[in-house]
C-alpha cells in the first residue's frame, strides 16, 4: 500500500468517526497538555478519555489495550491522591528516577508484557498479540513512574506511542492514532519542561 493509499484509508476513517471516539480524544488532548504544565487537573480530564476510550478498545478486540486503559483509570485514581496529599499550594516537584524505581519499571513492562501476550495469544482472538502486548506493558510503567512524579515516564510512555500509532491505523481508530500522534509530540516536550521544574527545583528549593 502506497503513501497516497494510505491517506485515503486515513481520510475516510476519519469522516466516519462516531462522536464518541472524537470525544475521548478531545479529552486525552487535554489531559496530556495538563501533565505537560504539571497540573493536577490532568487526572479528572484523563479519567473521562479513559472511561470513552475503553468503550473503543474492546470493540475494536484491543484487548490488552482496554485492560492498559483500566490501569490507566486505577493509576489516575492513585495519582490524583497522591498529588492532593503533596501539594501544598506550591507546584508539586518532580524528580529522576532512582535506580529502585527504574528497576521496578523494567519489570513492569517486562513482566506486563510476558503476562498480556500469553493472555491474548492463548484466551483471546486477538490478531496483533506482540504489539498490543508492548504497547501496553511499556505505558504501564510509564504510567506508575507519572503517578509518582518521574521524569523519566515521559521516556517510557512514548516508547509505548511510536508502537501504538501504526497499531490504531491497522485497526482502524485512525482518530485515535491522531491522538496518539499528538501524545507523542508533547511528551518530548513534557520531558524537557518536567526537567526545566526539577532544575528550577534544585536553584530555589525554598521556592
Amino acid at each position: 500500500m502506497n503513501f497516497q493509499d494510505w491517506f485515503v484509508l486515513f481520510k475516510n476513517q476519519i469522516a466516519h468517526t462516531p462522536i464518541i471516539e472524537w470525544l475521548a480524544v478531545g479529552f486525552g488532548v487535554s489531559e496530556v497538555l495538563l501533565a505537560k504544565k504539571n497540573s493536577i487537573w490532568l487526572y479528572p480530564t484523563g479519567i473521562i478519555s479513559i472511561l470513552l476510550s475503553m468503550f473503543l478498545l474492546f470493540n475494536a478486540n484491543l484487548y490488552a489495550e482496554t485492560l492498559l486503559s483500566l490501569y490507566y483509570l486505577v493509576m489516575s485514581v492513585y495519582g490524583w491522591v497522591v498529588w492532593k496529599e503533596r501539594h501544598a499550594g506550591k507546584e508539586i516537584q518532580v524528580s529522576w528516577t532512582t535506580n529502585r524505581e527504574m528497576s521496578i519499571a523494567f519489570l513492569i513492562s517486562g513482566l506486563g508484557f510476558i503476562i498480556l501476550y500469553l493472555t491474548l495469544r492463548h484466551f483471546t482472538d486477538s490478531d496483533v498479540p506482540v504489539w498490543d502486548a508492548f504497547v501496553s506493558s511499556t505505558a504501564w510503567a510509564g504510567m506508575w513512574l507519572l503517578a509518582r512524579r518521574k521524569i523519566e515516564n515521559w521516556v517510557f510512555l512514548n516508547i509505548s506511542n511510536i508502537v501504538a500509532i501504526p497499531l490504531l491505523i491497522h485497526k482502524k481508530l485512525a482518530l485515535m492514532a491522531v491522538l496518539t500522534l499528538i501524545l507523542f509530540i508533547v511528551a518530548i516536550f513534557g520531558y524537557f519542561d518536567w526537567k526545566k521544574i526539577y532544575d528550577k527545583s534544585k536553584l530555589n528549593p525554598a521556592s
